[in-house]
């Protein structure tokens, strides 16, 4: 049995067999999806069923078991409601089984679209249905009822944008290796400006088309795409859900920029534009979205500053891979964005 890198297959059934016994019928197999600075994830099966695991990431040095738990308590508080997440199996925060804290939940089957040219695949119809029902997904999500569902003090709603701009602030100061134009008077205009928040709702905190499955089904009959399961609940929390609707209009932009490793999907044929998504999610969810500017150009902060960062420790020698010394290119394009965005804002 070949064992994936972070994930002992023989402790894992050993600690599956035990807490949930009858479970798992024949030999597992594993492999992993995916790997990098965020959370692993592992797909698991016995020949019969699968399952997906997660674990911080190897030699992760900080305390990680609060990680675990929020994913899986979220997950697991969304499984009854409409929001399409994996049914949740088992939290597991002893570290002896996998040496961190793990969970496991059910395999869906579905595509994450990560590009224009994988949506330009299923052709401008099926592009048109998959988004749009991204953001009814999101309006599904900020329509929970977060003390319903155990969820009640899952985040500190008050102050949440004051609080976000300042987190990622010092993030930024924390990767200062050049003079970047522009990023302080973004900082400090997005200050000025700062928006009252809405009621605050659950939060997704990573809101785009390649952090959800998509998969054709028959529903009534009916045949289409539909978002079979939401991931990635890692930055979830209380808060303003008009981040996730800028982050998603953040993506929904056409960035030409050729052999860039950061990717929308918007130049797919069909793709719905960012006006058309805000203008269906303020239709559906009833919230004012005049202030959307505001959003849209925090999230192209939040980008430059999390992608100047990857740039800062790849000149430091601390991150090698494909697409890594393009990285620094796009933190200007985004702050550039950033201030263009706000600008209209004023103008507005």
């Amino acid at each position: 049995m070949s064992h994936p890198p972070g994930l002992d297959l023989d402790a894992f059934r050993a600690h599956l067999d035990h807490v949930r016994p009858g479970l798992l019928s024949g030999p597992l197999t594993g492999r992993l999806i995916e790997g990098g600075r965020s959370n692993l994830t592992y797909e698991v099966g016995d020949g019969t069923s699968r399952w997906v695991v997660r674990r911080p990431p190897l030699g992760h040095v900080l305390a990680t078991a609060h990680d675990m738990r929020r994913e899986h308590r979220v997950i697991a508080a969304l499984h009854p409601t409409d929001v399409p997440v994996p049914e949740p199996v088992l939290l597991c925060e002893d570290e002896s089984v996998l040496g961190a804290p793990f969970y496991v939940m059910e395999f869906v089957d579905g595509t994450p679209y990560r590009t224009a040219e994988q949506l330009a695949s299923i052709g401008p119809e099926r592009t048109r249905a998959a988004v749009l029902a991204l953001v009814d997904t999101l309006v599904d999500l900020h329509a929970v009822d977060p003390a319903a569902v155990g969820l009640g003090d899952f985040g500190r709603p008050e102050g949440f944008l004051d609080r976000q701009l300042r987190r990622w602030g010092k993030q930024l100061d924390a990767s200062r290796g050049r003079e970047l134009a522009g990023v302080d008077e973004l900082h400090a205009a997005l200050g000025r400006a700062l928006p009252a928040s809405p009621a605050p709702t659950i939060v997704h905190g990573d809101y785009r088309l390649d952090n959800v499955l998509v998969g054709h089904d028959v529903v009534d009959g009916v045949a289409g795409d539909r978002i079979k399961a939401v991931l990635d609940w890692e930055m979830s929390t209380l808060g303003d859900p008009l981040t996730d609707v800028g982050l998603l209009v953040m993506y929904s932009a056409r960035l030409e920029l050729p052999g860039s490793p950061i990717s929308t999907t918007a130049g797919a044929p069909g793709h719905p534009d960012a006006t058309e998504l805000v203008e269906r999610y303020a239709a559906r969810s009833g919230r004012d979205v005049s202030a959307i500017a505001w959003y849209t150009a925090f999230a192209w902060f939040k980008l430059a500053v999390i992608l100047e960062g990857i740039h800062y420790r790849y000149t430091l020698g601390q991150t090698v891979g494909a697409g890594f010394d393009r990285i620094g290119e796009l933190v200007p394009v985004f702050i550039e964005r950033g201030l263009t965005t706000l600008q209209d804002l004023k103008e507005g």
